[in-house]
């Protein structure tokens, strides 16, 4: 498995820790919101690094563990992971373009809906669903790298 599939993988299952005690312990009660939660993460010592409360999102922050509450925009649990950029959102120069992990993924049986157009460079994203049904997308932003 080389590096950087690797690391996608361990961020995967770091995430999807996170996101199960976050969907079993921390779900909305009848009549709030996700972004009410802001105040019990910030118990948490997570801080706001990114978003707009007025649009609905922000992204929250610990160390190195983010954590985004989106109100309305998904229908359901959503996990992203961003090919090329750092946290920070600084764009890297080498990294596996999001068709290379596709290609990789669907080597290993799992199937994406929807996938990313291979014919393509720069900016794409696919789906896949784990098995709780979360989805995980995986979104680049950024050109592909120079190969």
């Amino acid at each position: 498995m080389n590096k950087h599939l690797r690391s996608i993988v361990l961020i995967i299952l770091a995430v999807i820790a996170v996101f199960i005690i976050v969907e079993r312990f921390v779900a909305p009660s009848e009549g709030e919101t996700h972004l009410d939660y802001g105040a019990f993460y910030q118990k948490l010592d997570f801080k706001q690094v990114g978003g707009k409360l007025e649009q609905n999102w922000v992204v929250l922050q610990n160390g190195t563990a983010r954590i985004g509450l989106f109100q309305g925009m998904f229908d359901k649990n959503i996990l992203t992971f961003n090919p090329g950029w750092t946290k920070d959102k600084e764009t890297l120069t080498d990294f596996q373009d999001v068709r290379e992990l596709q290609r990789a993924l669907k080597a290993r049986g799992l199937t994406m809906a929807p996938e990313a157009d291979m014919t393509t460079q720069g900016p794409a994203f696919f789906e896949v669903t784990d098995p709780d049904g979360n989805t995980l997308l995986f979104d680049q932003h950024v050109p592909s790298p120079k190969r």
